[in-house]
């Protein structure tokens, strides 16, 4: 498993996309197999909820793309 951005109840914003509104956290999943993905779904105000990569070490983590925790 790489090193995890997000965690459960996390809440984020993202820098690209305000119109988006303050995100939480509402899933993490993680392959417990060498290699595997880790990932979380986030629900924005908007309504909508977007999934991203949540490992630090992926050069496509929702850090690197504008994702940002807020508290």
């Amino acid at each position: 498993m790489g090193r995890l951005f997000l965690r459960l109840g996390d809440k984020v914003m993202h820098l690209q996309h305000d119109n988006w509104g303050i995100g939480e956290v509402i899933e993490e999943r993680h392959s417990k197999l060498a290699g595997g993905g880790c990932f979380v779904r986030i629900v924005f105000e908007d309504g909508n909820d977007r999934s991203f990569i949540n490992d630090l070490d992926h050069q496509c983590c929702c850090y690197y793309s504008g994702i940002r925790l807020l508290y």
